[in-house]
């Protein structure tokens, strides 16, 4: 079965932090025999920050930002036998979400894939002719990264067909336990670019317990941070590679999650960077948010802060032993219950499901 599937990047996590999401569960799928071809657009200099070569378990197709760019790659929707949009591309949304229903085939699977769906519901409440809520008795399902039974009932309530949650996991093939590299060396690392609806978050989980622990080291990594007034003993880096994040994950004594406002509202919601830290066996300190004993166990395979006082107080506490004992469990954890391969398995059967259910009504 063909799927097509518009994205913001699959060659590039510069600024784009779906794409080990994206590029985990399209590899899954792969290997139950989907002809994958993703659409992204030229946009935000992600081309010139790749960090993937176009993998051989997709097509990759880069198009122009442009109107005739947008035309040329919804004309190939008609082909598939899946297509997807994924929210948060970045250029033409709202053209391409009504261009891939328009051109679809009438028996193709139609699916809208939110992986910021707590923040999507956010716009969705304050305007009734949002774009999505016009869409959703067009299309088949959501799917989204996250959310749990908040998300699902909110999107059924404005008329949604289905909504499962496919949360982010780990392919351990690309995220794994690595040697240590002097560059990363600190007591608490994070890997998180600066948006407007996470800074006061990481303001008060880091920034704070960094001026709290003037003799500890600080370390983080993202983009938009250049500029930021910071403690002297936080270290700012800018963009972390995807090929440098095991180093990352597993240099500091600890590395540390904050979840978007929306992400820590909703619940329910790891971050690509909670499954990447435990796929490298890392001692993870995590925001507080409802949902995550689902994924990882609280003060067993992760350590979690109820605020930027916590956060010190775990870093103040945290033996060497103690942290690699975390790491571990918390590798054991998501090799068992988290990795892609099950994800990819859970999607393909939702796929089936949905042909079986089309064959029965024919």
């Amino acid at each position: 079965m063909k799927i097509a599937f518009y994205g913001s990047s699959l060659l590039s996590s510069y600024w784009n932090g779906a794409a080990t999401y994206y590029r985990g569960i399209l590899k899954a799928l792969a290997s139950h025999g989907y002809d994958i071809t993703f659409y992204e657009p030229d946009a935000f200099d992600r081309q010139q920050h790749r960090d993937i070569d176009p993998p051989e378990w997709a097509r990759s197709v880069v198009y122009p930002a442009t109107r005739e760019g947008l035309r040329s790659v919804l004309a190939q929707a008609a082909a598939a036998d899946i297509v997807v949009k994924a929210n948060g591309v970045g250029v033409f949304d709202q053209e391409l979400l009504e261009g891939v229903i328009a051109q679809s085939r009438p028996d193709a699977l139609k699916i809208y894939w939110d992986v910021d769906a707590a923040a999507t519901l956010d716009e969705m409440r304050g305007a009734p002719s949002h774009p999505v809520i016009r869409a959703l008795p067009d299309l088949d399902m959501v799917l989204t990264y996250g959310g749990g039974p908040p998300v699902v009932n909110a999107y059924t309530g404005f008329g949604a067909a289905a909504c499962v949650p496919i949360y982010n996991a780990l392919d351990p093939e690309t995220h794994h336990p690595a040697p240590a590299d002097p560059r990363f060396t600190a007591d608490l690392g994070l890997l998180a670019n600066r948006l407007p609806d996470r800074e006061t978050r990481i303001e008060q989980f880091f920034l704070e317990p960094a001026a709290q622990l003037p003799d500890a080291s600080f370390l983080l990594g993202g983009n938009g941070w250049h500029d930021k007034s910071m403690p002297a003993n936080v270290r700012a880096i800018g963009h972390v590679g995807t090929a440098d994040h095991n180093a990352f994950n597993c240099t500091p004594r600890a590395v540390l999650n904050v979840a978007r406002d929306s992400m820590a509202h909703i619940g329910f919601s790891p971050a690509t960077r909670v499954f990447e830290a435990a796929g490298a066996a890392a001692c993870l300190i995590t925001d507080a948010w409802e949902g995550i004993e689902l994924f990882l166990i609280p003060n067993a395979e992760v350590l979690v802060a109820r605020d930027g006082q916590d956060v010190a107080e775990h870093l103040e506490a945290l033996t060497d032993d103690r942290a690699r004992a975390i790491g571990q469990a918390a590798l054991a954890r998501v090799l068992a219950e988290h990795t892609y391969d099950l994800r990819g398995q859970q999607v393909h059967a939702i796929f089936q499901q949905h042909r079986q259910r089309l064959t029965e009504a024919a």
